[in-house]
């Protein structure tokens, strides 16, 4: 091979990796392009479906703590009804037994 082939064939090559080099880039480029474009729509999505199982959560629980409240009120009368009427009928037997002496 002489020198002049050599030299046009470095400069061809040479135009040639430019050019995939400028294709390469081009393509590097519109796949971040599509790459943040997407990333941007699952955090859009992500973010709205956060929010609606945060509104979901907080109904469930504002209801189950309403259940819980009233569970709870109704537990204090089951316990409190026997044990205040045991107490007035112990009262009531004391009162009698002073009366009766």
């Amino acid at each position: 091979m002489d020198a002049t082939y050599r030299a046009d064939l470095r400069e061809l090559n040479e135009l040639n990796f430019s050019r995939f080099d400028a294709k390469m880039s081009e393509r590097i480029t519109e796949l971040r392009t599509d790459f943040d474009k997407r990333l941007t729509q699952l955090d859009a999505k992500l973010e709205q479906r956060l929010a609606e199982l945060g509104a979901s959560l907080r109904t469930e629980f504002a209801q189950g703590l309403s259940q819980l409240k009233g569970d709870l009120l109704k537990w204090m009368f089951i316990f409190w009804i026997p044990t205040g009427v045991s107490m007035i009928g112990a009262a009531v037997g004391v009162i009698a037994l002073l009366l009766h002496r």
